[in-house]
């Protein structure tokens, strides 16, 4: 209802401001694309029930190495080291969204050390649901960054 009474119906389509974005993807259409693909590098016995838990149309795969992940995938790395994370944001695209999954028991510099290696979210144990989350909030994030950037095209 809020949404209704603050429409703007003017000329600002797409602008960082305007209230119809499509911001979250359970929302959109089917026919917005590919269904998001979470590309995961590590050991796999961490992440083995993680496709139950995230929507339908999500898939997960195991990518062999950096080279194997396409830009508009969620690359989650399943026990990282700070240096394949940093090679990770180096090589790959910005809109590609990385995740690092660590130990239960990983200490905060640990975590601190991932997140300034360029991680987008860092998250701690193997529950597949709350990786699940994590994932779905990162995408969101994905597809907000795509929408707002959207009014600096140069259109006159």
């Amino acid at each position: 209802m809020l949404v209704q009474l603050n429409r703007n119906n003017g000329a600002r389509d797409f602008s960082a401001t305007a209230t119809d974005l499509p911001l979250n993807p359970a929302m959109l259409p089917a026919s917005t694309g590919p269904s998001p693909v979470v590309a995961v590098l590590g050991p796999r016995g961490r992440v083995t029930g993680l496709a139950g838990h995230l929507p339908s149309g999500w898939s997960v795969r195991y990518a062999d190495d950096l080279d194997d992940v396409s830009p508009d995938e969620l690359l989650l790395f399943s026990g990282p080291a700070v240096r394949d994370v940093a090679l990770a944001r180096r090589l790959l695209p910005g809109r590609t969204q990385l995740v690092a999954l660590v130990d239960d028991t990983a200490p905060a510099e640990a975590v601190a050390a991932v997140l300034t290696a360029g991680a987008d979210a860092c998250v701690r144990g193997g529950q597949p649901a709350i990786l699940a989350s994590h994932l779905v909030a990162c995408r969101r994030r994905q597809l907000a960054g795509r929408w707002a950037r959207l009014n600096e095209q140069g259109r006159v």
